[in-house]
Order: structure tokens, then C-alpha cells, then sequence
């Protein structure tokens, strides 16, 4: 349950960062500003058009008696944009990052920079970067998708509907929100999609705490555009915190937690994150303080050579 409030401390240190460098929170609005006229104008088109398309597609109720008719009719309606909505906070967050991948990655950087130590690069040219992206982004929607029409689903069980199933939607929002905005600053240590999320697998509280108030205050019209830069650069230092157990560093008494830094030497050991065999790094410097996090990452342990 710590990781949670370490989250939030994430989230919050993001936003402090971006407050101290003007310039960079500036540079981080444009690609919001961009994907939130479109998603604003797709709202309003739903707005306008669910009652409709709720009536086409139940013309068996057609002959029901008030108020069912009208009771029944609505609550799919508002059900149904409940689920355009939450798709919208899920997706706004992965076009925005693919539309805004040069800033990001960009302001990512400079963050890793001002926190000490080299600055990882992909080493991949732009367009290789994007598709990546936008592959990765793809396989997070269709997860996303999956976990909404069950959900949506759910919705018509009456008190569990209208009680858990929006509190769990949150849940899985804030996750899946946590993985897009990592994925700036992991992709660029060389981790593939498979092994972010084994990595945010083994810290699910660390990725709720950052992600579900992000998703939550997402929510608010126009908010989301001026959160994101304070978000990528929270990110960031989240993930120097998933990373840093490879480095071999004592996690007890919460130093980044607070202030979202790393501690003394963070950056040190950078470049072995990049590298395959970065879990020999950590068998010589001690396994045996950072194994619980290890245990997470995709690539097995290498066997002990002693």
C-alpha cells in the first residue's frame, strides 16, 4: 500500500518540474492543445448522437409502456457515453503521446538530464520511433477495449454496477495510463512492450497511485492538456524507479518516493539498463537486496557464475 503514495509523490514531482522549467511546460502543451480540439469535437458529436443511436439499435422496445421505455433507453444512453468517455481518457493519452512523440521524448530527456547521470537514447531514427509507438499503442487499446466491454457489461448488474464496476474502470484506467506514459522514457532504455508490463505488473500499486488521480482529473474538460507535461515528466522519474533495482540500490526507507528522485547515483548505472546482460550487473553487486524486483523483468536471471 506504500507504492501508492509513492505513486502520487511521482505524479506530484512531475508536476513541481515542469513548474520549475517554464520553458519545457510550454513546449509540452502544443501536442495536447492539438488532440484536444479533436476529441472535443468526437464528445460532442457522441453527445448529440447516443440517444439516436441507442433508439436504432433497441427497436425491440419500441412498444413499451412509460416510463420503461424512457428509463431503459436512457440509462443505456448514458452507459454508452460513460464508455465513449472512458475510451476517450485512454485513448487522448496514446494519440497525444504519438502525435507529441518528438516533444515527449524531447522533455523525457532533458528530465533524466537535470536528475543526473547519462541520458539513455533508442538510438532508433523518428519513424522507427513512431511505429513502435503507434504499434504498442494499438495492443494497449485492444486491451483497453477488452477490459470496457466487460465492464460495460457489468454496468446492468444492479449495486455492483453502479458501485464497484466504476471504482474498478478507474483501476484499470489509471493503469494502462501509467504504462503510456512510461513507455516515453522505457522505450528509450531499450524495453520492449512485453517487459513494461511485467515491469508495472510487479509495482501495481506504484502504477494505480500515479495513474488512477491522473485519470480521475482527466476527466475535467481541458485539464488533461495541461497535466500531460507535468505527467511525462512524472513519468520519468517513475520509471528511474523501476529501473533503479537493477543498479542494486537499497529501497528501504523510501527516498524517491517523496520527491520523485532517484537518490545519489541513479544515473550512474544507466547504460547497463540498456544492456542484455544488465542482470549480471546486479548478481555481482548483491542479487540477493533486489531479487523481489527483478523477478519481475521478462529476461531470466543469468545463473550464478560463482
Amino acid at each position: 500500500m506504500r507504492d501508492l503514495g509513492v505513486g502520487f509523490g511521482y505524479l506530484v514531482a512531475g508536476q513541481r518540474w515542469v513548474g520549475r522549467h517554464g520553458r519545457w511546460f510550454g513546449f509540452g502543451l502544443l501536442p495536447g492543445l492539438i488532440t484536444l480540439v479533436l476529441y472535443a469535437a468526437a464528445l460532442v458529436g457522441l453527445g448529440y448522437g447516443a440517444d439516436d443511436l441507442v433508439a436504432w439499435a433497441t427497436p425491440f422496445a419500441d412498444d413499451w409502456s412509460s416510463p420503461w421505455l424512457g428509463l431503459f433507453r436512457t440509462t443505456l444512453t448514458v452507459l454508452f457515453f460513460g464508455l465513449g468517455l472512458f475510451l476517450a481518457v485512454i485513448t487522448f493519452t496514446a494519440v497525444t503521446l504519438l502525435v507529441g512523440q518528438p516533444f515527449y521524448e524531447s522533455l523525457s530527456e532533458e528530465v533524466d538530464r537535470t536528475e543526473g547521470g547519462e541520458v539513455p537514447e533508442s538510438g532508433l531514427p523518428l519513424w522507427r520511433d513512431l511505429w513502435i509507438s503507434a504499434v504498442d499503442s494499438v495492443r494497449i487499446l485492444v486491451r483497453v477495449g477488452l477490459y470496457s466491454l466487460l465492464l460495460f457489461a457489468l454496468g446492468f448488474v444492479p449495486v455492483v454496477g453502479q458501485t464497484v464496476v466504476p471504482a474498478v474502470g478507474f483501476c484499470v484506467t489509471g493503469y494502462f495510463l501509467s504504462e503510456e506514459l512510461t513507455a516515453v522514457a522505457l522505450q528509450r532504455r531499450g524495453m520492449l512492450l512485453k517487459d513494461r508490463l511485467a515491469l508495472l505488473r510487479g509495482r501495481r500499486m506504484l502504477a494505480l497511485g500515479f495513474g488512477v488521480p491522473l485519470g480521475l482529473v482527466f476527466l475535467v474538460p481541458f485539464v488533461a492538456v495541461f497535466l500531460m507535461p507535468g505527467a511525462v515528466a512524472g513519468a520519468t522519474l517513475l520509471a528511474r524507479d523501476l529501473v533503479a533495482p537493477d543498479d542494486g540500490d537499497d529501497r528501504d526507507g523510501g527516498d524517491r518516493g517523496g520527491d520523485g528522485r532517484n537518490g545519489d547515483g541513479g544515473g550512474d548505472h544507466r547504460d547497463d539498463d540498456r544492456d542484455d546482460d544488465r542482470n549480471d550487473d546486479g548478481d555481482a553487486d548483491g542479487a540477493a537486496g533486489a531479487g523481489g524486483h527483478l523477478a519481475t523483468m521478462s529476461a531470466p536471471p543469468t545463473p550464478d557464475r560463482s
